[in-house]
């Protein structure tokens, strides 16, 4: 069974980067390149978003070889495929991985190494969302670490090695944690098919409690999503990551950890993501309200949107928790809304780590109080800023209204006080979203930033896709809620 999309969409980043670094040598030639391999990537990834049928629930476009390695003792599949879940983020990926690349045209130090690594890096946040054999998902999930590491690392600024060996320190300690888990359970099964393992869980007797095992996958899942208080590397990643790789973190790398936990948590143990739901649903709140909090703190432009997203992946976490309401009664409306957090928070703030990249490549600060009066300066980078920021916050006709309202509406029936909570979060970021937006663009103009000039063509080009997104999704949410529906339908029928 070789349908021959997702291999292509997977693989292409990784050949282009292969191509890049072993025939190209002109820097223009190379970042020329990087956005045709990125544009087409994109078109492919809109394929296969509208290839997949939302009324056949269930994994489509099948790529499959059952003895891809051949140990006698193992049965290690290549398998790729996309369902209601997995199939918008694929879609999210080749829409952040195009802006990631036009986000980098002013990129001058290594120039080919930078954008080989950006496209390997793609192509290994791809392959987590199309595997569905366990073992094929760990090898993207950790491929996914050697370009953001080196990519914060050498193309970054401020404490960089710092904040690159940080990141990679808690990353390789949860993975160590999930492969335990992930060993365990073929032990105990005798698969690593993820499509198989929901049931061969249930009939299997675990050489672990299942407890246990659910405790090795969260845990990695909570590292990656990131869920207090282990969330402390996401903050000094961000700051001194370069401008293309925030906007691959924010957009999708954090969305890995959200994505397990539907994928593996909730579907493989549905019993105990019940019994432990009160839980998610109280770290949401604290995620939510201590990441709004240290949010208003913060005078770094880049580091204040880095803290706002914990708080708003702790929408995502609430919206889990609504799996509380146990057999039988759960709705679809919760999970649905946590999935479609992930998508819009992926695109706005994308676009914000974006026009944050381009007030500090015209203005060489980020800190908010020596800025002011940009309005008059870059009339057009700071109108998509102000809907960037309405859109975080929550306004109604843009996407984040949307996610938001379906994670209260879903969560609010099990855990009512957690969800009213959280809803005050979206105060607190009214007030750290427009605080930041008045003293960085409204006010007197400053005589230092007299010569500042506004976006660019090839500047503008991927912060346009991302506007689209964002007030597409917010006019016609459907669009999108109908396939991640259709995945979660999905999961609750075969699981609850």
């Amino acid at each position: 069974m070789f349908s021959g999309w997702l291999t292509t969409v997977v693989f292409l980043p990784l050949v282009g980067a292969l191509l890049i670094a072993l025939f190209i040598r002109r820097d223009r030639d190379v970042r020329n390149f990087a956005a045709t391999v990125s544009v087409v990537e994109f078109v492919l990834t809109i394929i296969v978003f509208s290839l997949y049928d939302k009324s056949q629930p269930g994994v489509q476009l099948i790529d499959k070889f059952e003895n891809w390695i051949p140990v006698a003792s193992f049965r290690v599949e290549y398998f790729l495929g996309v369902d209601g879940l997995s199939a918008p983020l694929v879609l999210l990926t080749g829409l952040l991985g195009m802006c990631a690349v036009f986000a980098s045209w002013n990129i001058k130090l290594r120039v080919k190494e930078y954008f080989v690594w950006l496209l390997v890096l793609q192509t290994a946040v791809t392959g987590v969302f199309a595997s569905l054999d366990f073992i094929l998902f760990f090898i993207f999930w950790e491929l996914e670490l050697i370009p953001m590491y080196l990519l914060i690392s050498i193309w970054g600024s401020g404490r960089k090695e710092y904040s690159a060996m940080k990141f990679l320190i808690f990353t390789v300690s949860g993975s160590a944690f999930m492969l335990v888990g992930i060993l365990v359970l073929f032990f105990s099964t005798g698969t690593f098919n993820i499509v198989e393992l929901p049931q061969a869980i249930d009939k299997a007797r675990l050489l672990l409690p299942a407890g246990a095992i659910f405790a090795l996958l969260f845990i990695a899942f909570a590292i990656k999503l990131p869920v207090w208080p282990v969330h402390t590397w996401l903050p000094d990643a961000h700051t001194d990551a370069p401008t293309a790789v925030s906007i691959m973190l924010a957009g999708v790398l954090l969305k890995m950890g959200s994505y397990g936990m539907i994928r593996m948590s909730v579907t493989m143990f549905p019993r105990l993501t019940t019994e432990f739901s009160w839980l998610l649903a109280a770290l949401a709140v604290v995620n939510v309200l201590y990441g709004a909090a240290i949010t208003l703190r913060q005078s770094d432009l880049k580091r204040l949107i880095a803290y706002s997203s914990i708080s708003h992946m702790g929408y995502v976490l609430l919206g889990i928790s609504s799996v509380g309401a146990g057999v039988g009664a759960i709705s679809p409306v919760g999970l649905t809304g946590a999935s479609l957090q992930m998508f819009t928070h992926g695109t706005i703030t994308g676009l914000l780590f974006l026009l944050v990249g381009l007030v500090y490549d015209k203005t060489h600060t980020r800190y908010i109080p020596d800025l002011g009066g940009l309005a008059a300066r870059m009339p057009i980078i700071a109108s998509v800023f102000v809907l960037a920021g309405l859109a975080s916050l929550g306004l109604p006709s843009l996407s984040g209204f949307v996610s938001e309202l379906m994670v209260f509406l879903g969560t609010f029936p099990v855990w009512g006080w957690a969800t009213a909570l959280a809803a005050f979060g979206i105060v607190i970021t009214a007030g750290y979203i427009l605080w930041m937006l008045q003293r960085t663009f409204l006010g007197p103009s400053r005589e230092r930033f007299a010569h500042v000039g506004d976006a660019s063509l090839i500047e503008a080009l991927p912060a346009a896709a991302l506007v689209i997104s964002i007030v597409v999704i917010g006019i016609y949410p459907a669009f999108l809620t109908d396939v991640f529906g259709a995945g979660v339908n999905a999961i609750l029928s075969s699981r609850f």
